[in-house]
């Protein structure tokens, strides 16, 4: 049966309890862990958010009823217990922060009663993730992921401290706002008031917050909740948090500076990293040219080799075919892999299909010098000379190469390089890599829609020197953005803003809006913009990324306390789930079904 806490307090959590409290009587609170009974003495081990306590009851200690009742503990039961403190009579435990003491009970009592847990609450779980989601207030209890939400609490509170002495404010934006183009799907709220309309959930609060600077407010932050309607994978969730700020009278470097010195001070606070300022920056093109990523993963070598003029001359069909359609032939250098298996390069040859490549062409360099090559007979071995000294190959190399657009290269060799990497285990999750990535194109061009769209979104500043080119080359002008990269993943992304009227509305024309287009979808930013808008600029980090990689885990669902899986659905609440046809009546909204 459980017991009443009337007349209790707990006096310690578990960890709080120390050698210097031997002898004295205290009072802790929390779930058992595991129990062992040893026949006349019960060994528990008392679980709460900060740790573990060992507790022992003996009979003539804590008396008969209080020993009863340990004999009925079991994992998870909720108890109160009050002792005396001792050193521990085997030994340190090394293991344990609490290792030198133990607590002799005196008395026991039993607050909640638990049923047996699907899956062993402890460190590290084997358990699959979709038993965990399913009872995530369980998951939460596990050691390993209150470390993970202590951290990210701790992120925040760093981050709102440092913005604070920086002279920025934290103001929040509203939740339901107007949908816009020019991003991922909207989440959409319908209107009761207003039927047939709608609110959207906020991707990102851009709007809002440059209309801010336009108010003044020269400086904002906040901790934004963020919703997208997308595929999901590792790093990506429903709904997200955004460190998000804005600046005003500020170009890249005011923005760039800024954000260096909360970084430092979030790797210091948090993983004692002492993180080297400044941070290397890399143009856009760049990044793309030695790594075939706009956010390399810079911990490791192996970069991209450009040898289209070297094999321009060949009879290579798979050469030769790339670069008369404009394309390139582009290498990496596997230092030391030559004596790769035949089936393992067969398998990054398929690896490497799955990112658009039509197959991949090598030349292994045996320890002797020889050469077995996959082309060998379309080239000399001059010609092969050549092209292994052009990638800077040795004996016990291995030399890949992809031939095909630019787009596809980059994207095969990009993500080859971090497949070798990871086979060859060179990515040391507490190696903190950052990066800036700077002067990415204004646009891209989609296939798709067969027009122009903005890389970022359409409120992005050009580079001025480009700007001129805008209607003659629009894929060739640069804009003012940048992407904070860590490790190979984006941490985060900013840029400069427009904020002179006759280019943001040349902006829109570019991206296909006419100009009561622009009105309808933007007309509240294009107002404001008419009576006197600051130079300004910002930055977004998901929060999420940031503690994800702090922390070592492979998932942002490791740092977040009730995630969804990958078709957006909680596996513990049952959301999304349908709604009372009352509810569907009041707002005026009908469900089509499916055929059949």
């Amino acid at each position: 049966m459980a017991e009443s806490m009337l007349g209790l307090k707990r006096s310690h959590r578990c960890t709080e309890v120390t050698t210097a409290d031997a002898g004295k009587e205290v009072t802790v609170m929390g779930w058992v862990q595991k129990s062992r009974n040893k026949g006349g003495i019960i060994f528990v081990d008392l679980r709460d958010r900060s740790g573990i306590l060992q507790i022992i009851f003996e009979e003539s200690e804590c008396g008969a009823e209080s020993f009863a009742k340990a004999e009925r503990l079991r994992s998870e039961f909720v108890v109160a217990v009050t002792g005396v403190v001792e050193s521990r009579a085997g030994g340190v435990n090394e293991n344990l922060a609490t290792g030198a003491i133990e607590v002799r009970a005196k008395s026991l009592r039993i607050l909640s009663e638990s049923e047996t847990p699907p899956f062993p609450i402890e460190e590290n779980s084997k358990t699959k993730e979709e038993l965990r989601l399913k009872y995530r207030y369980l998951d939460l209890r596990r050691p390993d992921l209150q470390k993970n939400i202590k951290v990210r609490s701790q992120v925040a509170t760093l981050t709102r401290a440092f913005l604070a002495e920086e002279g920025f404010l934290e103001i929040e934006t509203p939740t339901m706002i107007k949908s816009t183009p020019e991003g991922a799907r909207d989440y959409l709220v319908p209107s009761r008031v207003h039927p047939g309309s709608f609110y959207a959930l906020p991707q990102s609060p851009q709007l809002y917050k440059q209309l801010l600077m336009c108010s003044g407010y020269d400086r904002y932050f906040q901790l934004a909740r963020c919703y997208r309607d997308e595929d999901l994978r590792a790093d990506r969730q429903p709904e997200f948090t955004q460190i998000d700020m804005e600046l005003s009278f500020v170009d890249v470097d005011d923005v760039l500076n800024v954000n260096e010195r909360l970084l430092k001070k979030l790797f210091k606070e948090i993983c004692n990293y002492d993180l080297s300022l400044p941070i290397t920056r890399l143009t856009w093109r760049e990044a793309m040219d030695r790594f075939g990523s706009d956010k390399p993963d810079m911990r490791f070598g192996m970069e991209l080799t450009n040898v289209s003029d070297v094999v321009k001359d060949t009879e290579f069909v798979v050469f030769k075919g790339a670069l008369e359609q404009g394309g390139s032939v582009r290498g990496i250098n596997a230092e030391g892999q030559g004596a790769m298996p035949r089936k393992k390069i067969d398998a990054l040859v398929e690896y490497a299909k799955g990112f658009g490549a039509k197959g991949l062409a090598y030349l292994a360099i045996g320890e002797d010098g020889t050469y077995k090559c996959s082309f060998a007979k379309f080239m000399t071995e001059e010609e092969l000379k050549t092209l292994a000294a052009a990638m800077g190959g040795k004996p016990g190399d291995l030399l890949l190469f992809a031939a095909d657009r630019d787009k596809v290269v980059f994207d095969v060799l990009g993500n080859l390089r971090l497949e070798l990497a990871r086979q060859l285990e060179l990515l040391k999750k507490d190696d903190f890599k950052f990066l800036w990535v700077t002067e990415f194109p204004l646009l891209e061009y989609s296939e798709e829609q067969g027009r122009f769209t903005a890389m970022h979104h359409p409120f992005t500043m050009p580079m001025d020197e480009d700007w001129a080119m805008i209607d003659t080359d629009p894929g060739a002008v640069r804009a003012k953005a940048y992407d904070i990269v860590l490790n190979g993943t984006e941490l985060g992304g900013g840029s400069v803003r427009i904020h002179q009227a006759d280019i943001q509305s040349k902006m829109l024309e570019v991206l296909g809006f006419t100009k009561e287009q622009a009105q309808e979808q933007f007309g509240f930013l294009l107002d404001a913009f008419k009576f006197g808008v600051p130079p300004h600029a910002g930055l977004a980090y998901g929060l999420d990324r940031v503690v994800m990689l702090m922390v070592g885990a492979d998932s942002i669902r490791d740092v977040m306390a009730f995630p969804k899986v990958k078709d957006a659905s909680c596996l513990m609440s049952e959301a999304p789930a349908p709604v009372d046809p009352k509810q569907l009546e009041e707002l005026r909204i009908g469900i089509s079904k499916e055929n059949e």
